[in-house]
């Protein structure tokens, strides 16, 4: 029975200076284990790489509706109105970057006649943004009248693609 006891106190003092001369590996953390006792693997630890987030400031990526008119009118329709506050939410939403409203216009008048309307009409564009709260600041207009047809055809759903207000970021 003593020869029982030594033995078990021998081992137990050689496990102990075994245990101490781990040097450092002794003194770091034990691997986590689950319950059954098996150890747990450990994803490595990533650093996140940090990316500018433009959403709020770059106008590059945001698309804005055409607004489309009646032959031979400027007035903004029910549905054009609300394709420009659509627009205006956006707009507000992106803090930077300015936008030039291009009016156009269908194929039919005189030259001089179209490029009047397509100015009506990017202006119109323009002073409802403008009172839905987007900065005049940031919005130029110009108009190409009949000049830069969407549609070249020769009827009615073409000239209708035509008579628009256009939006181009900046």
């Amino acid at each position: 029975m003593n020869l029982t006891r030594i033995m078990i106190a021998t081992l137990l003092v050689g496990g102990l200076v075994l245990a101490g001369c781990g040097g450092k590996k002794a003194m770091e953390e034990p691997a986590p284990t689950d319950v059954s006792g098996t150890p747990v693997e450990q994803p490595p630890t990533e650093t996140p790489i940090e990316t500018p987030d433009n959403s709020a400031t770059d106008l590059s990526p945001v698309a804005l509706s055409d607004v489309f008119f009646d032959f031979d009118q400027y007035n903004l329709s029910g549905e054009g109105k609300g394709t420009l506050e659509a627009n205006a939410r956006e707009l507000k939403r992106v803090t930077e970057g300015n936008i030039t409203i291009e009016g156009h216009c269908d194929s039919r008048g005189t030259k001089a006649y179209n490029l009047a309307l397509g100015e009506k009409r990017a202006n119109a564009a323009r002073d409802y943004l403008i009172a839905l709260g987007v900065s005049a600041s940031r919005i130029t207009t110009i108009s190409y009248g009949k000049e830069r047809p969407f549609d070249t055809g020769d009827n009615e759903a073409a000239w209708a693609k035509n008579r628009r207000a256009h939006f181009v970021t900046q």
